[in-house]
């Protein structure tokens, strides 16, 4: 007929949903008897006979291929083009001819489609009601018994039936409507009102053609059957009217709504709220290093990863909302509910992206990060609900926890962290970033035996802005990359400079947990090597707990492919983020450096000198080099040296610097070994061996403190390190 009841969606819930259901599957059984009882039938003299059966026969098959209206990724109406066919029935044949055409089609069309029975149920029932509500009318209008069967219809009748076609119309599309705003917690009204033009503009001309075929009926078969091509046309012409409509507000990848539509809804959300307490709540979903995906993969990949990713939300939600697609990996669902019910379906939707995805023969790991933000508390209009929900989102990233609710304190910050991006930016381009070097010492005898290299970035009017103010924003918005890039290729550059003179040490480079999930990671890492002509065992790419236990299955092949080209793996800030024996066991790496928040007081606090005690000892039975961070002091290196530790780095050692200075220092090193080598008899350095001087570097016949100045020890003022 009209609407197509409840169409392809059952919507979950809300507690007056279900008594609804109930109260007009009640009321439509009980007219349904009713008219069994009472009505009067065609017999086999009933002058319109074959043109009754005729439009039965039509009013099945027009309600087997309705047009649907979707206002999500699923129907929630129908229009069919049995609405004529029943409106003529109703006139020629009677109320049971029509209720028993109405009921036929709509049972055919459920089992076709294999509805629930529940579903099936409301549908046959406000059908019916529809059509007994339409027959009261033509009935009280034209003078007509209501349980009369054959009536011929001339122009006296025609505006009875066709008042009676329009109370049909607007009684089924009341019912369908009444359930779509119990179940979506919106208004009624503003259910009908949406689409409501188009609707009614098909509906006119359908109840139109109704009316012709209801007067010429008696003229026979022929005669309707000239009435097919309207119907036809009409089911064309509404049929593109639609697919236009649908095009114009979902995302033509995955199907899911667009953004435009979300923001409809949104809006209607907020005013079909019952009252200004009950706003809508919003999740904004982004996945995590989908980019990677795309640049490793390809975009066809991604693609078919995306219509994955939105199977999987649909899956999770429902029928109880709607998952949009905002452009590249960022999807949202507005959400009927409070924070609680809100923040619940952001666990719902991410818990769906767990489980591997395969697209062709890779499987994929996919995550996603989740921003909630719930009106009124975070928002009283759909802009300000998307911006802070966008907040949220960020800070999800920024901390993550995969999940965040909007805080006010979260947007303290947010018009001066985009400047401070924007700036970055521009840094990248104008070359304002730096890298400074930070020498690793032997504990053993004082000599550098690494370098590690930091990013520095000293802004025109701001001045120094430390890493922790930007490196996070880089994280966040896909300029990590080229930072990294920018620092490996300094770093490496460097490194070739002091190779070519004579120096071999490793550089030590800092990944972010971002690039762990990078599958092109290593591919760029050979890159970078070949292109500076640096053996990749002189590589170190320190990686943090929290990057490793991000998204372990990537991590693991990342790392796997780094090893196998020969580059070192170093754990960086050990025992600060999820410190967890089971990554160590599984995952090969090379170094581990303990955290200076551990090693700078533990010469005065017992605790931190278990724990260092303990990870160094861990270390070397696993086999691993041991670094310790935050060296202030002498009397800390000689306590790390005594405890097994191979490496220390601190300000006590040598503070960030250029790589000029590095160079001094190297090469002031190396004119010690040679004056040693020169003035030092065998014997002498045996003599010295046994008196058990403590000093790491000094070449004196007395303990010599771990500072870069102890290099001058025996080589004149012009030998003098210069750190």
């Amino acid at each position: 007929m009209s609407e197509g009841g409840a169409g392809g969606r059952t919507l979950a819930p809300p507690s007056l949903l279900t008594p609804y259901v109930a109260v007009i599957c009640c009321l439509g059984l009980g007219a349904l008897a009713l008219v069994l009882a009472g009505a009067s039938w065609p017999v086999a003299t009933t002058p319109a006979l074959l043109p009754i059966g005729f439009l039965a026969v039509a009013a099945v098959l027009g309600e087997a291929r309705p047009l649907p209206i979707s206002r999500g990724e699923v129907t929630s109406e129908t229009i069919s083009t049995s609405a004529p066919f029943i409106l003529a029935l109703l006139a020629i044949g009677g109320v049971g001819v029509a209720v028993i055409a109405q009921a036929v089609a709509s049972l055919s069309d459920d089992l076709v489609n294999r509805r629930p029975a529940k579903k099936s149920a409301f549908n046959t029932a406000q059908y019916t009601l529809s059509v007994v509500a339409a027959r009261a009318v033509f009935s009280a209008l034209a003078g007509v018994p209501f349980f009369g069967s054959h009536t011929a219809i001339g122009s006296a009748q025609l505006g009875p039936l066709i008042a009676a076609g329009i109370v049909m119309v607007a009684v089924n599309r009341l019912l369908v409507a009444v359930v779509v705003a119990l179940a979506s917690r919106q208004r009624v009204g503003t259910i009908l009102r949406e689409d409501g033009r188009f609707i009614l503009a098909t509906h006119v001309v359908l109840l139109c053609i109704g009316a012709v075929a209801a007067v010429v009926a008696e003229e026979g078969i022929a005669i309707l059957a000239l009435l097919g091509p309207p119907v036809v046309a009409v089911y064309l012409t509404a049929a593109a009217a639609i697919r236009h409509a649908h095009q114009a507000s979902h995302d033509s990848l995955t199907g899911l709504v667009n953004r435009d539509r979300l923001h409809k809804d949104l809006a209607q959300a907020f005013a079909g709220a019952r009252s200004p307490e009950d706003g809508p709540g919003l999740v904004l979903l982004d996945l995590d290093h989908f980019k990677d995906i795309n640049d490793t993969l390809g975009h066809p990949v991604g693609d078919r990863l995306l219509r994955q990713v939105a199977d999987r939300l649909v899956d999770a939600l429902g029928e109880t909302a709607s998952a949009a697609r905002l452009g590249g990996d960022e999807f949202a669902v507005v959400v009927s509910g409070d924070t609680t019910e809100t923040h619940a379906a952001a666990q719902t939707l991410l818990a769906a992206l767990e489980a591997p995805m395969r697209v062709g023969e890779v499987e994929l790991l996919v995550r996603a990060s989740a921003g909630v933000a719930v009106a009124p508390q975070h928002g009283d209009d759909a802009e300000t609900l998307m911006k802070n929900a966008d907040i949220a989102l960020y800070q999800a990233k920024l901390e993550r926890d995969r999940t965040a609710t909007y805080s006010a304190e979260f947007d303290v910050n947010t018009v001066e962290r985009l400047r401070l991006l924007a700036d970055l930016r521009t840094a990248l381009d104008t070359g304002q970033l730096g890298v400074a070097y930070q020498p690793q010492v032997d504990l053993a005898d004082g000599r550098v035996v690494g370098v590690e290299a930091l990013i520095r970035w000293e802004h025109p009017t701001r001045g120094d802005v430390p890493p922790d103010d930007f490196i996070p924003l880089a994280e966040n918005s896909g300029l990590i990359a080229a930072v990294t890039t920018y620092v490996l290729d300094s770093a490496l550059g460097v490194l070739a400079q002091w190779r070519s003179a004579g120096h071999d040490v490793r550089m030590a480079v800092n990944l972010s947990a971002r690039h762990l999930s990078d599958l092109a990671l290593p591919r760029r890492v050979t890159e970078a090597l070949d292109a500076h002509g640096v053996p990749p065992a002189a590589l170190v790419l320190e990686v943090t707990e929290t990057g490793i236990l991000a998204d372990p299955a990537r991590v693991d092949v990342v790392i796997g492919a780094l090893r196998d080209l020969g580059v070192a793996i170093a754990v960086d800030d050990y025992g600060t983020g999820h410190a967890s024996l089971s990554y160590l066991k599984r995952l090969e790496v090379d170094e581990l450096k303990v955290d200076r928040s551990f090693v700078s007081d533990m010469g005065r606090d017992h605790h931190d000198f278990i724990i260092v005690r303990s990870t160094i000892a861990l270390a070397r039975d696993l086999g691993l080099r041991v670094i310790a961070e935050g060296i202030q002091d002498e009397e800390t290196a000689v306590a790390l040296r005594d405890l097994g530790c191979d490496i220390g780095q601190g300000f006590h050692l040598g503070r960030p610097t250029t790589p000029d200075r590095v160079l001094e220092r190297l090469d002031a090193e190396r004119r010690v070994d040679e004056v040693a080598r020169e003035v030092l008899s065998p014997e002498a350095v045996a003599r010295r061996a046994a008196t058990g001087s403590r000093s790491v570097a000094g070449l004196s016949t007395t303990p010599t403190p771990h500072t870069p100045q102890a290099l001058a020890a025996g080589t004149g003022a012009d030998d003098r390190a210069v750190l």
